[in-house]
């Protein structure tokens, strides 16, 4: 049902070629498949011609005749919205090729949106990625994918292109993976912040406490990178803080579900609401220091 991959050229339609998705498609044009993109601005999408790319009109062109299609839009709505309409990207697609999703997106879409799938004779793969912008431009993503094993056994040499795929289970399996990498994420972060704020406010120096912090077990590539841009003070977005919101939120709700109380995922959730409440929403998930400095108090001897 699915097309292998080991030294075949594809021919693939890329959908979404924001921050992560210009590097992501980037990497498959230089690997030597056929490339067809479409973004919603479309001038995003223009840069890819350079590679080989066809940008096209409308998003359900992209896959016209393609092997695989690859979503990396913002959120399930919008991947809903362009996938699944009467004129969606799905409706398009050829029986026997392959829909990969690779945005975060909750657990219950990639489990409907492989089911509309599987009723088009069409291959589906959830496959949320972390590692950022950087991992996107290197190739160094870490790829989670969840679907039926053969399948991802046939698009693995389309992923090795982008990163480190690992299956974790059935459909929707990805999504569960990725939201369970976010809770870690966002909670790390916060904890750096909180560290480095504190170590502020004590009087030593917060670069060199994280610098002193280093190869312990307190060490981690958070301390390393969103550590180094909180020091720094440089929030440019590699993951905005709005779609960190957006993964602790959709995380806490599937934990309800569960029946399980997230009890430290809540206070980080409520943190990031009111960083993007503050107007913070598009800048890099690692200046909550800067919600977590807004909400301090004045030390002690100042409050006189």
């Amino acid at each position: 049902m699915t097309t292998p991959v080991v030294g075949t050229r594809l021919k693939i339609g890329f959908v979404g070629t924001g921050i992560m998705g210009s590097h992501m498609a980037r990497r498959l044009a230089q690997a030597g498949h056929a490339l067809q993109v479409w973004n919603r601005t479309p001038e995003k999408a223009q840069p890819l011609v350079s590679f080989g790319a066809q940008v096209c009109k409308r998003a359900a062109d992209v896959a016209l005749g393609a092997d695989v299609v690859i979503c990396m839009l913002s959120a399930g709505p919008v991947c809903d919205e362009v996938l699944l309409g009467q004129d969606g990207v799905l409706a398009s697609m050829r029986a026997g090729s392959t829909l990969i999703v690779m945005s975060s997106i909750p657990v219950e879409t990639a489990r409907s949106q492989g089911a509309a799938a599987s009723r088009r004779g069409v291959a589906y793969l959830d496959a949320p990625v972390s590692g950022g912008e950087a991992g996107a431009a290197s190739g160094q993503l870490v790829i989670m994918v969840g679907g039926e094993a053969a399948a991802f056994e046939a698009m693995r040499g389309v992923f090795e292109v982008m990163g480190r795929p690992t299956h974790v289970g059935p459909a929707g399996s990805g999504q569960l993976a990725k939201l369970a990498n976010q809770m870690i994420v966002a909670t790390t972060i916060t904890a750096v912040a909180e560290a480095l704020l504190f170590a502020e406010r004590g009087g030593a120096d917060a670069a060199q406490v994280r610098e002193a912090l280093l190869g312990g077990f307190a060490d981690s590539t958070i301390l390393r990178q969103h550590g180094l841009r909180m020091v720094e003070q440089r929030f440019q977005p590699g993951g905005p803080a709005k779609y960190q919101l957006k993964d602790t939120g959709t995380a806490l709700a599937f934990a309800r579900s569960l029946g399980l109380d997230l009890a430290v995922l809540g206070v980080v959730d409520r943190l990031y609401a009111d960083m993007v409440a503050h107007g913070d929403g598009e800048l890099d998930h690692s200046a909550i220091i800067r919600e977590i400095r807004r909400s301090q108090r004045p030390p002690l001897e100042d409050r006189a």
